[in-house]
C-alpha cells in the first residue's frame, strides 16, 4: 500500500472508480483522538487497522489534519505514512481548510500536494480566487470550498444576503466559474438539507463533500437526496466519529468500524435508490 508525492490519476477519477468498485459514496473521516483510542493501541495501529477494515466499503478517506498538528514532529510524520498506506486506489482529501494571500497559498499547496500527496483538500474562499489559484492550477487535484458548512453557527455568515442572495449561493455561483480544469468541489453540510438542493441546482456539476451525518445528527436519506446530482451520485458522505470510535463490546474495534461503515454505505445506497 503506497501512495507517492504525486500521481497521475485525477481525483475525480480516482473517486468515481472507487464508488463503482466498492458500491459506496461513504467518505470516512481519520481524526484520532488519543481518549478514544481502545486502551494499548497505538495511534498508528488503530488507523492503519481502520483503513484495513474499509477500504473496500468507502469511496474516500478524509484525514483532519488539525488532529495530526497538535505533536508536530511525530503527528505530520503519522500522517504522512498514513496517506502512503491507504490504497492507491482509494482518493485521499485533506481536511485542512486553508485559505491564505498568494504566496502563502502556494507554500501550503506544496506541502499539501507534494510533500503530503494527498488527492484533495478543503479551502476556505474567503479571501477570494487569488488565494485559490495555487490550489486550482494543480488540474490532477481537487480543491473543496467551504459553501454551507454543518456546524451550528453556519449562518452568522453563510446566510447574510449579497446582493438579494445568501452567501453561500454567492460561492456556489463562484464555484461554477472557477471550475476551468473540472477540479472544483464544495462542501455541504448533510445537517442543512434544503441548502444542499439549492445549492446542487446552482452547481449541478461539481461533487460535494458532505459532512455532518453521525455524530452531528445529519438525516442521511433527506441529505443524501438533496444533493445527488443527475447520474445519482457526485457526493462523498462524511462519517468520522461514529466509524471510528463504533461501540465494539468484544474488544474488536476494527470488526465493529466495518460494520459501521457497511451500515452507513448501505443507507446512503437506500437512500440514492429511493
Amino acid at each position: 500500500m503506497t501512495q507517492t508525492a504525486s500521481t497521475t490519476t485525477s481525483f475525480n477519477q480516482k473517486f468515481r472508480a472507487a464508488a463503482e468498485r466498492n458500491q459506496s459514496l461513504l467518505c470516512v473521516g481519520l481524526d484520532p483522538d488519543p481518549a478514544k483510542i481502545p486502551a494499548g493501541v497505538s495511534t498508528r495501529d488503530f488507523l492503519f487497522g481502520l483503513v484495513d477494515a474499509t477500504s473496500d466499503v468507502v469511496c474516500a478517506y478524509k484525514p483532519n489534519i488539525a488532529f495530526f498538528e497538535p505533536d508536530l514532529g511525530e503527528g505530520i510524520n503519522l500522517l504522512r505514512d498514513l496517506i502512503a498506506y491507504i490504497p492507491d486506489d482509494v482518493p485521499v482529501l485533506l481536511d485542512a481548510k486553508r485559505g491564505d494571500i498568494g504566496h502563502t497559498a502556494e507554500a501550503y499547496a506544496r506541502a499539501i500536494y507534494d510533500s503530503l500527496g494527498v488527492d484533495a483538500v478543503t479551502l476556505n474562499p474567503y479571501l477570494g480566487r487569488d488565494s485559490l489559484e495555487p490550489f486550482l492550477r494543480r488540474t490532477d487535484r481537487t480543491a473543496f470550498l467551504l459553501c454551507r458548512t454543518s456546524n451550528p453557527g453556519a449562518g452568522d455568515l453563510q446566510d447574510m444576503e449579497v446582493e438579494g442572495h445568501p452567501l453561500y449561493e454567492r460561492v456556489a455561483y463562484l464555484a461554477n466559474q472557477w471550475n476551468e480544469h473540472g477540479n472544483v468541489g464544495l462542501v455541504v453540510g448533510a445537517t442543512y438539507p434544503a441548502e444542499a438542493k439549492r445549492i446542487r441546482e446552482i452547481c449541478p456539476e461539481l461533487p460535494f463533500l458532505m459532512p455532518g451525518v453521525g455524530a452531528q445528527d445529519g438525516d442521511i436519506e433527506v441529505a443524501v437526496q438533496a444533493a445527488l446530482d443527475a447520474d445519482g451520485a457526485g457526493i462523498l458522505v462524511n462519517a468520522s466519529r461514529g466509524v471510528m470510535y463504533a461501540p465494539a463490546e468484544d474488544g474488536r474495534w476494527a470488526d465493529a468500524s466495518r460494520r459501521a461503515a457497511e451500515t452507513l454505505r448501505d443507507q446512503i445506497n437506500a437512500a440514492r435508490a429511493r
